[in-house]
C-alpha cells in the first residue's frame, strides 16, 4: 500500500507541474535531399489555437525572431539564411511600435546547406519565440542532429569552392564570433548554473498556496457590455429616439388586438437584432478574423479610419450632414408598405436602420474596430453587435408592453443635439488616438506623448466650455439655461482635462495610458519614481537578501513580454505597490530572452531529455521551469532568501488590490519564519 500511495503522489506531483508548463507549440524537423550536393533542413510546426509564432529578422527591440543555430558542423556548409514558409500574418504591434510577422496554426521554416565531403554530421538547433493575448514562451530550441554519407569524392571536397552564398555566410558567422569574444568581462562572470539550495525546485511547497493569481478571460462578456453602452449611446441620439413613440404607437394602433400589437412590436425588435447581428457576421465573413485584426493596426488603415472619424465629428457639429441615400430607404419604408406579416416589419426595422446611419454608423464603425482587437474569433464582431441591437431594439418592447411609459418619455428637443456634439468631441479624441498608431509606426514623429495629451486636455476642455453653454454650434437652440446633468457632464469634462496636465511632465496618467503613445515619446520626463530591479542575477541577488536578510521577489520577465511590460505601466506605477516592492523586497529581474553567451554551454537533463544552455536566458528560463514549475510571463514569486516561497505566484493581472495583497501576504509569511 505505500509502494501504491506513493505512486499516486508522484503522478499527483507530475500533473500539477504539468499544469503549469505550456506546451503550445510542437515542432518535427527533417532533412529534406535536394540534389548530390544541397540539403535542406526543414522545420514543420503545429501552433495551438490563440498562439502564434513569430517569424525571422523582426528587428531589435521586438519580440523573439526564429534563428538557425549549428553547435557542431562537419562536412557541410550554410547556404543562405532561415527561410520561413507559409501564411505569414504582418501587423503593427502597439507595444512594440513595430512592425512584427508571425504564425498563426501552422508555421514552416527552412534552412539551405551544402555538403562538402564525402560524411556530414550537422547538430544544432532551431530557437523561436511564441506568444498568447496572456503571456509568451521563453525562447525555445528545436534541436536536431543529422549524420551521413554524400556521394562527393574525397578529391571533389578537398577542391570544392564554396559559392558566394556560402562566403556570406561565413563572413556573417566570424562577426559574430568577433562580437562574442569581445562580451563585458562583468557579463561573462555569470555564475555558472548551481545545484544548491537556490536552485532545489520547490515546486510542492509552491503549489501548497494554492493556484496562481492570474486574470480570467471575461473578453466576451467586456465585448457584449461595450455593444450594449454603444447601443444605448445610439439610442439617445436624434436619429433614434423620436421614432421610438411614432413606432411603438403604430404597432399599437394597427391592430384592434393588443397581444397582436405587443408581439408585433416584439418582432420588430427581434428584426433589429437579427439585422446588426447579421452585419458583424457579414463584416468578419468578408474579411475572416485574423485580417480583421491585423487590419485594425494597419498603419494606412488607422490614418483613414481617423479621417472618417475626424469627417463625421464635422457632422456632429453640425457642418453638414451624413445620410445614405434617400432612395434606399423609401424604397424599404414602400416595400414595407405594400407587405403584411413579418416580412412587413422586418422591412420596417431595415428601414430604422437606413434612417438612423448618420447618429449609428461611427459608433458601430468604432465598435467593429475594438471588438476585432479583443475578440480574435469570428463571433467576436458579431458578439458586439449583439449588444448593441438588444440596447437599441429593448425600448421599441418594453413600451409596448407598457404603453402608459410613453407619457413620461422625455420629449425631443435640444438635449439630443448635445449628445450628438458631445459625441463630436469624443470621436475626435478617439481620432487622435488611431492617429498616434499610424505616426508611431511610420516613424512621423508629429505626435509624441506631450502633443497628444495637449490636443486631448484642449479638446476635453473645449467639450467642458460647451457643456456650459460657452460654445454654440449650428443645430443649438439659443436657451442660456444650463440643466443640472450637464453641469456634472461639465465638471467631470474639466476635471479630466486638469487630471490630464500633469501629463506634459511625465506624470504616468493610467486612466489614458491605454491611449496615449508610449512614455519613451516624452521629451520632458520629471517622474522617477518607476519600480528599479536591484539585481538581473539570481544567485548575486540572493546573496544579496540573505546579507541584508530581506524577502526577495522574482520577476520572470522579456524584452518581447507584451503583458510584462502592460503589468509594469498599469500595476507597478501605483504608489503602494511601487514602495512595497522597492523598500521591503529584493527585487530581482529576469530576462528569459536574454541573448547573453554564457561563459562556457552547459549540458543538463531535463525530464530525461538533455538539453543545452547557450545563453543567460536560457539560463533563467530552466530555473523557472526547474524550480518553480513554470515557463510563461509575466511571472511573479516570492521568495525567502533561501529560495523557499511565501506565497503562490502571480501571472499576468491588472487588478492592483489583488497584487498588493499578493505582496503583503509574502511579507507576513517572512516575518512568521523570524
Amino acid at each position: 500500500m505505500r509502494k501504491i500511495y506513493s505512486l499516486l503522489f508522484v503522478l499527483f506531483v507530475a500533473v500539477a507541474v504539468q499544469a503549469q508548463i505550456q506546451d503550445p507549440v510542437q515542432f518535427k524537423t527533417a532533412l529534406k535531399t535536394l540534389s548530390d550536393t544541397e540539403a535542406e533542413i526543414v522545420f514543420t510546426a503545429t501552433i495551438d489555437d490563440g498562439w502564434h509564432v513569430y517569424s525571422t529578422n523582426l528587428g531589435d527591440g521586438g519580440p523573439i525572431s526564429a534563428t538557425f543555430n549549428t553547435d557542431k558542423m562537419t562536412g557541410a556548409q550554410v547556404v543562405g539564411k532561415l527561410k520561413p514558409v507559409g501564411k505569414e500574418i504582418a501587423a503593427f504591434d502597439k507595444l512594440f511600435e513595430m512592425q512584427v510577422r508571425y504564425f498563426e496554426n501552422s508555421a514552416t521554416f527552412v534552412q539551405k546547406i551544402k555538403f562538402t565531403a564525402a560524411t556530414y554530421h550537422v547538430e544544432g538547433y532551431l530557437e523561436y519565440g511564441a506568444c498568447d493575448d496572456q503571456s509568451c514562451l521563453p525562447p525555445t530550441q528545436v534541436p536536431f542532429t543529422y549524420s551521413g554519407k554524400t556521394t562527393l569524392s574525397a578529391a571533389a571536397a578537398t577542391t570544392a569552392t564554396p559559392s558566394a552564398e556560402a562566403v556570406a555566410a561565413n563572413a556573417e558567422a566570424n562577426q559574430e564570433e568577433t562580437l562574442i569574444a569581445n562580451i563585458d568581462s562583468v557579463v561573462t562572470a555569470q555564475a555558472p548554473v548551481s545545484a544548491d539550495i537556490l536552485w532545489t525546485p520547490v515546486i510542492n511547497e509552491l503549489q501548497a498556496f494554492g493556484g496562481e493569481h492570474s486574470a480570467e478571460n471575461m473578453s466576451w462578456i467586456y465585448i457584449f457590455i461595450t455593444g450594449f453602452l454603444g447601443g444605448l449611446i445610439a439610442l439617445f441620439t436624434p436619429c433614434v429616439w423620436p421614432i421610438i413613440p411614432m413606432t411603438v404607437s403604430f404597432f399599437l394602433k394597427r391592430s384592434k388586438d393588443k397581444k397582436k400589437g405587443i408581439r408585433d412590436a416584439w418582432t420588430y425588435g427581434a428584426s433589429i437584432v437579427v439585422i446588426y447581428v447579421s452585419l458583424g457576421l457579414i463584416i468578419t465573413g468578408v474579411f475572416g478574423a485574423s485580417a480583421l485584426n491585423a487590419l485594425s493596426t494597419n498603419a494606412i488603415f488607422n490614418v483613414l479610419f481617423c479621417l472618417m472619424l475626424i469627417v463625421f465629428a464635422a457632422s456632429f457639429f453640425g457642418a453638414f450632414e451624413i445620410t445614405l441615400p434617400s432612395k434606399w430607404s423609401n424604397a424599404v419604408d414602400s416595400k414595407a408598405e405594400k407587405t403584411s406579416g413579418l416580412l412587413s416589419i422586418f422591412l420596417m426595422a431595415f428601414t430604422l436602420a437606413l434612417v438612423s446611419f448618420s447618429c449609428t454608423g461611427p459608433i458601430i464603425g468604432f465598435l467593429l474596430v475594438q471588438v476585432s482587437t479583443t475578440g480574435g474569433s469570428i463571433i467576436a464582431p458579431a458578439i458586439g453587435m449583439l449588444g448593441f441591437a438588444i440596447a437599441l431594439a429593448l425600448p421599441f418592447t418594453l413600451f409596448a408592453l407598457f404603453p402608459s411609459w410613453l407619457k413620461t418619455m422625455p420629449k425631443s428637443g435640444g438635449w439630443m443635439n448635445v449628445i450628438k456634439v458631445t459625441l463630436g468631441f469624443l470621436e475626435l479624441a478617439f481620432a487622435l488616438k488611431f492617429l498616434s498608431v499610424a505616426d508611431l509606426a511610420y516613424g512621423w514623429g508629429i505626435l509624441d506623448r506631450e502633443t497628444f495629451l495637449a490636443l486631448w486636455i484642449v479638446i476635453f476642455a473645449l467639450l467642458g466650455f460647451y457643456l456650459l453653454g460657452k460654445i454654440k454650434f449650428p443645430h443649438d437652440d439659443d436657451d442660456t439655461k444650463v440643466s443640472v446633468s450637464r453641469f456634472f457632464m461639465a465638471l467631470v469634462s474639466l476635471a479630466f482635462a486638469v487630471y490630464m496636465v500633469p501629463g506634459l511632465w511625465g506624470a504616468p496618467l493610467k486612466a489614458v495610458s491605454a491611449f496615449a503613445p508610449p512614455m519613451k515619446t516624452q521629451d520632458f520626463n520629471l517622474y522617477d519614481s518607476e519600480v528599479r530591479s536591484k539585481f538581473d542575477d539570481y544567485d548575486l541577488g540572493m546573496a544579496y537578501a540573505r546579507q541584508h536578510n530581506k524577502p526577495v521577489m522574482i520577476d520572470f520577465t522579456g524584452y518581447g513580454c507584451v503583458n510584462c511590460r502592460k503589468m509594469e505601466a498599469a500595476v507597478w506605477t501605483d504608489p503602494k505597490v511601487s514602495s512595497i516592492i522597492n523598500d521591503d523586497y529584493v527585487l530581482i529581474t529576469l530576462y528569459v530572452d536574454d541573448k547573453t553567451p554564457l561563459p562556457e554551454h552547459v549540458k543538463i537533463d531535463e525530464n530525461g531529455t538533455e538539453r543545452t544552455l547557450r545563453t543567460i536566458g536560457d539560463k533563467w528560463s530552466y530555473l523557472q521551469r526547474i524550480k518553480f514549475g513554470a515557463n510563461a510571463q509575466p511571472y511573479y514569486v516570492l521568495v525567502d532568501n533561501e529560495g523557499k516561497p511565501l506565497n503562490k505566484s502571480y501571472a499576468y493581472d491588472e487588478d492592483i488590490p489583488k497584487y498588493i495583497e499578493f505582496l503583503q501576504t509574502g511579507l507576513t509569511n517572512f516575518r512568521k519564519q523570524k
